[in-house]
């Protein structure tokens, strides 16, 4: 979208929306489209709850690039495809020889996302260490590459997404307390399609 920040209010979401090919006008569906343009106004921490298949990496791009960050990246990880030992490399980033295999000074995805959006699905999968490192990050901006002693500062907005019942994560400590009510800023339920089945004729179009 080239001159989108040109574009009078609502001109600019129609097109965000075509797009994306965002397709929906129950009430339930209106009104997280709504929540999702508003919080996207505000440099906030955000989580996105909802089912499997009810479209969280499109609602996160859909406020990436109505914010004031759709010029710069946006930056997706799914974190339950992440094995264990790579997580903290992989966000973060490592320097040559900090272990075996690091041939290589690497970027993690906060660098990537650096001055852009991060989006984390699937949030509730990440080891609680790195729940700990991640809340770190979402309180001072600092990130530490692995086998590096400075850590940086990164300009980064996250956009975090989760199908788990998070309130059941946290209560058997699976889930980070701490670390939902830092994202909690901004949150989007998104409805499933079977609440929502008036939409399902224009998505067959």
């Amino acid at each position: 979208i080239d001159t989108v920040d040109d574009l009078p209010d609502a001109k600019k979401v129609k097109k965000v929306i075509a797009k994306l090919g965002i397709v929906g006008d129950h009430p339930s569906f209106a009104k997280v489209l709504e929540k999702a343009k508003k919080l996207a106004q505000y440099a906030v921490p955000i989580i996105i709850l909802g089912e499997t298949g009810t479209g969280k990496e499109i609602f996160a791009k859909f406020i990436h690039l109505l914010s004031n960050r759709a010029s710069g990246q946006f930056v997706p990880i799914n974190c339950a495809a992440i094995p264990e030992a790579l997580v903290e490399s992989l966000l973060f980033g490592h320097k040559k020889g900090s272990f075996t295999g690091a041939t290589n000074d690497q970027l993690g995805k906060f660098d990537q996302a650096d001055g852009g959006t991060l989006f984390l699905d699937e949030l509730g999968e990440l080891p609680l260490s790195m729940q700990a490192k991640l809340l770190r990050v979402l309180e001072d901006g600092l990130v530490e590459a692995v086998g590096d002693k400075k850590p940086h500062k990164v300009d980064v907005r996250i956009i975090a997404a989760t199908n788990m019942d998070i309130g059941l994560a946290i209560k058997e400590g699976r889930f980070r307390e701490d670390l939902y009510h830092r994202l909690h800023v901004g949150e989007i339920k998104l409805p499933p399609l079977r609440e929502r089945r008036s939409d399902i004729p224009k998505m067959a179009i």
